[in-house]
């Protein structure tokens, strides 16, 4: 009965010190995937609260692991793994949906240019009091732009495209401004 005592007690304790290990294989995931996806640009662009959470837990996983509380490291280890392959995929989501975004925002300028540059030539027919000499040039910037904006939507580079996009709209928006303003200062 004694020797069953002994035998059955080593059994344990080989259970619990075998339990005790660190869980290396986790971490090392753990880390792997965060790494992937902090080098993973759209994740970075688009999804930076997924990632800064894959980082907290990493950073708890260490401490617990430090601490020799090995199940609470197993655990942030899951949590980190987790939320980096959601940072990965919430950034494939955002640039998907910047990209799409990008594109109806570009599509649209070569229309609005053609507007504005009717409304100038609806001005210059009326004879309203404008320099027509820098509408034109502005409105030449303009295609020089929408060319720029297509070009870097063609090439993925959809929040440039985008900001190009704006500063065009900005600059039609202000010429129609000042054709609406002639026009009004005209009639009275």
């Amino acid at each position: 009965m004694k020797f069953k005592s002994i035998y059955i007690f080593c059994i344990l304790l080989a259970l619990l010190i075998g339990c005790d290990k660190p869980p290396v294989e986790e971490m090392d995931n753990a880390r792997e995937a965060v790494f992937r996806a902090e080098n993973d640009p759209n994740a970075v662009l688009y999804a930076g609260p997924a990632l800064v959470r894959a980082r907290t837990s990493l950073q708890r996983m260490q401490e617990e692991a430090d601490n020799k509380r090995y199940d609470a490291a197993r655990t942030h280890a899951e949590e980190a793994i987790a939320m980096a392959e959601r940072a990965i995929l919430d950034g494939r989501l955002g640039a998907s949906r910047i990209g799409d975004d990008s594109a109806a925002f570009v599509s649209n300028l070569r229309p609005e240019i053609e507007e504005t540059e009717r409304n100038v030539n609806g001005a210059r027919y009326s004879q309203l009091a404008l320099d027509y000499n820098a509408l034109d040039k502005e409105i030449i910037n303009a295609h020089e732009s929408a060319d720029r904006a297509e070009a870097s939507q063609a090439n993925g580079r959809y929040q440039e495209a985008m900001d190009i996009a704006r500063g065009v709209r900005a600059d039609l928006s202000s010429i129609n401004s000042r054709v609406a303003g002639a026009a009004t200062s005209r009639k009275k």
